[in-house]
């Protein structure tokens, strides 16, 4: 890169906040997305909205594109940065700037980890209840960019839902605050699940609610991942809407309970996790209720924890469970698709065929109460031949999700990972208001360039392409505005 393009960044965050050395970049060449890898050209590390916004300015001034990220968990290759690059990585901006209790929210810079926010709170009864698996990590910016969900989002809702205001810096170094009090078109919705392709989430204001007075949390034993799906729907049917309903196979099982010996089921064919919370007086019946309906329909047993120590166990069954598979393969990639809660069945049969026909073992924990599938591909990124057979698959199941009325991702974005797929769900007319909409933020089309949308071409060549000459019209038509 150019020698006084790094020397004005450093002028801007310091020696200390840039990273040039060839092993640095290498450590931020992916997301957990890990099939799809380039070297950043630099990694800028700010601490302030002020720095962000001077560094958008100068990127601007150079013409040099900006890729932000979080702490690098999404898994759809979103925050991946070429070398001619700046990947500005948010992680030093964790600040939790202000707490409000009477109006039951917190605002914090975009790098502060999702965790965090409710442990902040947790004394005085509140929490964020946006909970993504990678909750222990994953930043509050990047859960916006994503709009994360997570196993509460059944009942809580997911970020979207949550989010009051945010700070913003757009390409060309403006910065803006859009709350959503504000009258008019509801921008701050737009931004949320953007992906870093309108504008860098500095910092955000977030809503708490409080925590619930109890919880019951059942393990429901089932047979079979079809008895399992089967009661997920019965369960939404009677009109019950767990906090929580997730579903997890034996694979997963059986890696979690070697991994942390927590004394689960590993004869199961599936096990459901079911949480109801809410005032005491009821709960207890709510969690009868659930536990008949299970039996009924062909549960082998209903456990449920007993005390705080073993509703933890339990979670960690959950939250834990993709950490754990690098016991059964040296690389994993976990998918996003949604379907309607009815097609669980017809799905997870779908991706059992899928996997015997790309040779291939794909392990599933889920987000079963609103069909979010994360069907988890096992395989040795150091085989080329395997990898296509992944690719494959994956594109495999997205169709599927599509087939029977669902959508391409339920939390992780569109990314690198399903751009080529967009056109399964949406027309050419669709995409061109989206690329209009772009436009209007990202016009140089220098913050996260080639995301979200199909480009034609990317890092996998088994996908279907989409016209360039097609794509290049749609995105000339879009720049006309």
């Amino acid at each position: 890169m150019d020698p006084r393009f790094i020397n004005r960044l450093k002028d801007i965050v310091g020696e200390d906040g840039i990273r040039l050395a060839d092993a640095q970049r290498e450590a931020y060449a992916s997301d957990a997305y890990t099939l799809a890898k380039a070297r950043p050209g630099v990694i800028v590390l700010p601490r302030l909205t002020d720095q962000v916004a001077a560094i958008a300015r100068l990127c601007k001034d150079f013409g040099v594109p900006m890729v932000p990220r979080g702490a690098g968990t999404g898994l759809a290759g979103g925050a991946m940065a070429r070398e001619d690059a700046v990947l500005l990585c948010l992680s030093r901006m964790n600040a939790i700037l202000s707490v409000d209790l009477p109006n039951r929210r917190i605002r914090a810079q975009a790098g502060a980890v999702n965790a965090y926010l409710s442990k902040a709170v947790a004394a005085d009864g509140y929490q964020y209840a946006p909970d993504p698996s990678s909750q222990g990590a994953s930043t509050i910016g990047g859960n916006i960019a994503n709009n994360a969900g997570g196993p509460h989002t059944l009942k809580y809702g997911v970020t979207v839902n949550h989010i009051l205001a945010v700070q913003v810096v757009l390409p060309d170094g403006q910065v803006m605050e859009i709350d959503s009090d504000e009258h008019g078109y509801d921008l701050l919705g737009v931004l949320v699940g953007s992906e870093g392709t309108l504008g860098i989430i500095t910092e955000a204001t977030v809503k708490l609610v409080p925590n619930p007075e109890a919880v019951r949390t059942l393990l429901v034993v089932c047979d079979s991942v079809l008895t399992a799906t089967n009661l997920i729907s019965a369960i939404i049917a009677e009109g019950i809407v767990p906090a929580a309903l997730e579903m997890i196979d034996q694979t997963i099982l059986r890696v979690v309970e070697e991994t942390y010996k927590l004394g689960l089921p590993i004869d199961a064919g599936a096990v459901l996790l079911v949480e109801v919370d809410g005032p005491e007086i009821g709960i207890e019946a709510q969690a009868t209720r659930v536990e008949a309906l299970c039996k009924a329909g062909g549960a082998l047993r209903v456990e449920t924890a007993k005390d705080p120590a073993e509703r933890a166990k339990l979670w960690t069954a959950r939250k834990k469970a993709v950490g754990c598979l690098g016991r059964l393969a040296p690389s994993h990639a976990t998918q996003d698709g949604v379907v309607p809660r009815t097609k669980l069945p017809e799905i997870l049969k779908a991706i059992e065929e899928i996997a015997t026909k790309h040779h291939l073992r794909i392990a599933n924990v889920f987000h079963a109460g609103d069909g979010n599938l994360h069907p988890v591909v096992l395989f040795d990124e150091r085989d080329p031949e395997e990898v296509k057979h992944v690719l494959a698959a994956g594109g495999d199941i997205l169709r599927a999700c599509i087939n029977v009325g669902g959508a391409l991702t339920g939390e992780h974005g569109i990314g690198l990972e399903k751009q080529e797929f967009l056109g399964m769900m949406f027309s050419d007319d669709d995409i061109d208001t989206m690329l209009r909409l772009r436009s209007v933020f990202n016009p140089d089309e220098l913050l996260n360039p080639g995301k979200l949308f199909p480009v034609g071409g990317n890092c996998c060549p088994h996908l279907p392409r989409a016209d360039e000459a097609h794509l290049k019209g749609i995105a000339a038509k879009a720049a006309g505005i």
